[in-house]
Order: C-alpha cells, then structure tokens, then sequence
C-alpha cells in the first residue's frame, strides 16, 4: 500500500540545504536546489565533473570528503543520493535525530518527503508523484503534461500577477470564477503573439468592473485552440476512456 503523502511547496530561499553524495543523481537534485535558490553545501569524497563546475561557479559548497554529523549544523532540509547504502542511512539517522527533514534517493523508507517530478513553465511549477511507487510513471506523466503546456504561458503567469497586484493597489477583489472566465483562447493567443502589454490591460479591463456572474467572454471565431497548444488533439493519458477520468484528475 502506498504512502499517503501531503504535497507542499517549500521556501528555500536562503536556506542551508545539505546534499551528501555528488553523482549524476545528486546533481540533478543539486540543480533543482539551486533553482530554488537554496543555500547548497555538498559532502562528497567523489565529485561528478557537473558538480565539480556549480562549485568553480561558486554556486555551492563543497567539502570532498567523507559525511560527518556536524555538516548537518544549522541545515533546513537534507538530501543524500550515494551508493553505500550505509551512509545513506547514517545521514538519514542524524538528519532524523536533529529533526531535520531528509530524502534519501531511491530508498523509501529513509525519507520523510519524496520530490515530484516537475514540469515548470516559470515561475508555474506543477508537480506530478505517484507517492513513490513509481518514479518512471511520474517522469512518464511529467513529458506528456509538457506536450499540454505551451511556453506561452510562463508569460501568462507573469501577465495575471501584474494585473493581480494592479487591483490589489486599487482595493479592487475579482472573484474566482471572474478570473477562470478571464482566461480564454483569446487572452493566451496575445500573450502567445509577444503581445503583453495588450494582454494585460485586457485582463485588467475585464476584471476592473465586473462581477463574476456578469462576466462570460463571447468565444473569438479567430483563435483556435489547437493552434495555441501544442498538446490539443494528442492522444488522452494512458487507461483514459470514455467515462474514465481518474488518471487525469489526479493531476489536474
């Protein structure tokens, strides 16, 4: 039986984050702490040349020796990725004892959180686990929701947290569904154009005065779907048919 697990988000920004192995693994780990913006200290005997670089970068620390417990002082959060399953589990055991939150690659039972594979589209992360049960599947799901996700709109993003802190400026609180209805074909296929500036003063006139029940866009005859996603059109996720939703609502 799976784990049930709560998806969260965390701030790293800042943060001490601990990573005791420096192979391929590892840096992909390394990176994704990085993207963060976490402080990254890296304990390692043997360094791959990928994380040997991020530390002539000046990126991180990196200490090529062997774990000891004082490198996990002052750390958020702790992420061990070698192939000595023995220290593995003695990291995980100090991180534990301390009260530090650890993940130990490919090794269940020696981590209190398990990382999603992620599609990101800037500033938009959505995050796909299949609560450790299989990772191919989450990397699986991750590439088909990337066929359904343009570049478009990590633009998007940035065009509805502009107008979202324009109103807020003016005391002005769209509701929900204002919101859903504001984001139609026609909004994202200007934001697709390179178009921002009318993207956003589109929205924000769509949201300045109208209610929620009042708003309902008419359907532009020029946009079209298919041409604004990429993914539309691509066959459903695998076991989706007629009548059977439950893969993709999980993740939607």
């Amino acid at each position: 039986m799976a784990r049930a697990y709560f998806p969260v988000a965390l701030d790293l920004v800042g943060r001490s984050c601990v990573v005791v192995g420096a192979g391929h693994i590892a840096a992909r780990k390394i990176q994704a702490l990085l993207a963060a913006h976490a402080t990254v200290t890296v304990i390692a005997p043997r360094v791959s040349p990928r994380v040997t670089a991020l530390a002539n970068e000046r990126q991180l620390q990196l200490a090529e020796r062997a774990f000891e417990p004082s490198d996990l002082d002052g750390a958020f959060l702790v992420l061990t990725a070698t192939d000595d399953p023995a220290v593995n589990q003695r990291v995980a055991d100090e991180a534990r004892r301390r009260g530090i939150l650890v993940n130990s690659a490919d090794d269940p039972p020696n981590c209190d959180f398990i990382l999603p594979a992620v599609v990101r589209r800037g500033s938009i992360q959505i995050a796909v686990t299949t609560s450790g049960t299989s990772p191919a599947l989450a990397r699986h799901l991750r590439q088909r929701i990337e066929t359904l996700i343009p570049p478009a709109y990590e633009q998007l993003g940035q065009v509805l947290a502009e107008v979202r802190q324009t109103l807020r400026r003016e005391g002005i609180r769209a509701e929900a569904e204002a919101w859903q209805a504001a984001i139609d074909d026609r909004l994202i296929a200007i934001v697709a154009s390179g178009a921002l500036t009318e993207a956003t003063e589109l929205l924000y006139a769509r949201l300045r005065d109208v209610r929620s029940s009042d708003f309902n866009p008419a359907p532009d005859p020029r946009v079209h779907s298919s041409a604004l996603n990429p993914g539309v059109g691509t066959p459903p996720l695998s076991g989706e048919g007629p009548g059977e939703r439950s893969s993709r609502s999980q993740i939607e």
